[in-house]
């Protein structure tokens, strides 16, 4: 089993040392296109006009290949982390604008016209009222992101070894080493689903006036029904 996580010497990081930059690379671009969905999103709520036309922008970065993105920075940036993780964030855009405009626009008029009355600026409202309310749209849209980064990451083996885990699956190949593979893959796999459950656990730590999931809630329900039944006269019969 230890075969698994012993890494070539090309490789140049260690099994836990892949983890790290693999985080890395998908993470940090995402949280730059949160950053850069942020205000963009506040701009296309105060201006319809303008949302169609960010829309149609990220759509179509979302549709230009990654290996084209690298050619073109290359000459820029070189072989390096950064080559890889522009794209991701340029990526990350498509997602999380109309996950952000989406959750701004979820708030109710009424909630808008009382920040108005008690003289709450446009940014104060935006940061302090609605961003609040938005959060479920926007965590929803940035699992997305995160999960699209962490398996995207992988094209970077293309350039100088700056892939993480899909340098694995170059060697792979290169080396005739099949196990290799299986460890880019599994954990790949593994570092979404663990991102994932940590998100979706930020999420109810920021949204605690959310109600329960439909399970608890159900059983909740349940459990009322059956102890209201149990005092009534024909339960205690």
């Amino acid at each position: 089993m230890n075969e698994y996580f012993h890494m070539p010497s090309a490789i140049q990081h260690s099994y836990t040392g892949l983890i790290l930059l693999h985080l890395q690379e998908a993470l940090v671009p995402v949280l730059a296109g949160l950053l850069l969905a942020l205000p963009i999103g506040l701009l296309c709520v105060h201006y319809d006009w303008l949302y169609a036309p960010v829309l149609w922008t990220s759509t179509v970065l979302y549709a230009i290949p990654s290996i084209a993105f690298f050619v073109v920075l290359i000459d820029y940036t070189g072989l390096s982390r950064l080559t890889v993780m522009i794209p991701l964030c340029l990526y990350s855009l498509v997602v999380l604008v109309p996950a952000v405009v989406d959750g701004v626009r979820s708030v109710s008029e009424e909630t808008n016209a009382a920040a108005t009355a008690m003289g709450i600026g446009l940014v104060r409202r935006y940061l302090q009222v609605q961003l609040p309310i938005a959060v479920p749209a926007i965590m929803a849209g940035l699992r997305v992101a995160v999960a699209s980064s962490i398996s995207l990451v992988s094209v970077g083996g293309l350039i100088g070894n700056q892939g993480a885990f899909g340098n694995l699956l170059i060697y792979a190949q290169l080396y005739g080493l099949p196990r290799l593979a299986v460890t880019a893959v599994v954990t790949t796999a593994a570092l979404a689903i663990v991102i994932d459950a940590l998100l979706v656990l930020l999420r109810r730590v920021l949204t605690p006036w959310e109600p329960q999931s439909g399970g608890a809630a159900r059983r909740s329900g349940a459990a009322t029904t059956a102890d209201a039944v149990t005092r009534t006269p024909e339960g205690a019969s």
